[in-house]
C-alpha cells in the first residue's frame, strides 16, 4: 500500500443494540481512492459497519475518522461529512413526485446552495456517466429498477462526494438488472474516488477491489487483496463461505 492519506480511519469500534453486539473490535482503514469490498454472510456486521462510516448509526465505543471528521453522536462535524460522502441503499429512495432531474438537484441547491443551472448541468453529466440521460424528465415508478439505482448512484455523485459507500445496491434488483448497476460501478472504481461497497457480488469484487475484507459475527475475520483472498485464504470461515457462494 502506498502512503496515500487516508480516508476512512475504523478503530477499536464496538457496536450495542441493547444486549446484542453487532460489531466487536472492528479496526480498518480505507486510503484515497482504494476500493474497499466488505463480504460475510448475513447478519455479520457489514451493514452496520458501512452505516456507522457516514453516521446512519453510531459506534458504542472506538473511533471513527472520515475525512478528517470525527464521527460522532451530536457532531457538528456531521452535516459535512454527508456533504463530503455518498451513500447508495438497497432500496433506492427516490423521491416519487420529483422529475429524476428533480430528485438529482435537490440536493445541491438546498445542501450545497448551488445555482439551480449549474446544478441541472451537474445533473445531467452525471445521468451521461450512468448512461441514463434519456430518463431526466421521467418519474422514478417509470424507470426500471436498475436504472432507478443508477439514478441513486447518479444523485450521489451530483454532491461532488469524495467518498461513495455502497450497501448491497444489487440486492433488491431482478437478475437481469444486476449487470447494469455493476457495469456503471465498475466504470466509477476506474475514476479514481474512494468506494467502500458491501455485496455478494464476487465477480465484481474480484474487478473491482483493491483490498477484501470479510467480516463474521461481528469481526473483521480477514483482509487481503483479491488474488490472495479468492484462490487462498487464511481463514477456514472464509474459505467456507467462498466455497457456497462461488458455487451459485
Amino acid at each position: 500500500m502506498s502512503a496515500r492519506d487516508e480516508m476512512i480511519t475504523v478503530s477499536n469500534v464496538d457496536k450495542f443494540y441493547g444486549n446484542f453486539q453487532a460489531l466487536s473490535e472492528v479496526s480498518l482503514s480505507v486510503s484515497q481512492g482504494e476500493r474497499v469490498v466488505i463480504c460475510g454472510p448475513s447478519g455479520s456486521g457489514k451493514s452496520t459497519l458501512i452505516r456507522c462510516m457516514n453516521g446512519l448509526e453510531f459506534h458504542s465505543s472506538g473511533s471513527i475518522i472520515v475525512d478528517g471528521i470525527s464521527v460522532e453522536e451530536g457532531s457538528k462535524q456531521l452535516k459535512t461529512l454527508r456533504q463530503e460522502v455518498g451513500m447508495v441503499f438497497q432500496q433506492f429512495n427516490l423521491f416519487p413526485h420529483l422529475t429524476i432531474l428533480e430528485n438529482l438537484t435537490i440536493g445541491p441547491i438546498q445542501v450545497r446552495k448551488i445555482a439551480k443551472a449549474e446544478a441541472e448541468r451537474l445533473a445531467r453529466q452525471y445521468l451521461e456517466r450512468v448512461h441514463i440521460p434519456e430518463q431526466a424528465d421521467k418519474y422514478p415508478a417509470q424507470l426500471s429498477g436498475g436504472q432507478q439505482q443508477r439514478v441513486a448512484i447518479a444523485r450521489s455523485l451530483c454532491m461532488e462526494t469524495r467518498i461513495m459507500l455502497f450497501d448491497e445496491p444489487t440486492s433488491a434488483l431482478d437478475p437481469e438488472m444486476i449487470n447494469e448497476v455493476l457495469d456503471v460501478m465498475v466504470e466509477l472504481a476506474d475514476t479514481g474516488i474512494t468506494m467502500v461497497c458491501v455485496t455478494h457480488e464476487m465477480g465484481f469484487a474480484r474487478k473491482v477491489a483493491d483490498t477484501m475484507v470479510f467480516m463474521e459475527a461481528g469481526r473483521i475475520v480477514e483482509v487481503a487483496e483479491p488474488e490472495k483472498f479468492f484462490t487462498n485464504p487464511e481463514s477456514e470461515r472464509c474459505k467456507l463461505f467462498l466455497g457456497q457462494i462461488l458455487e451459485h
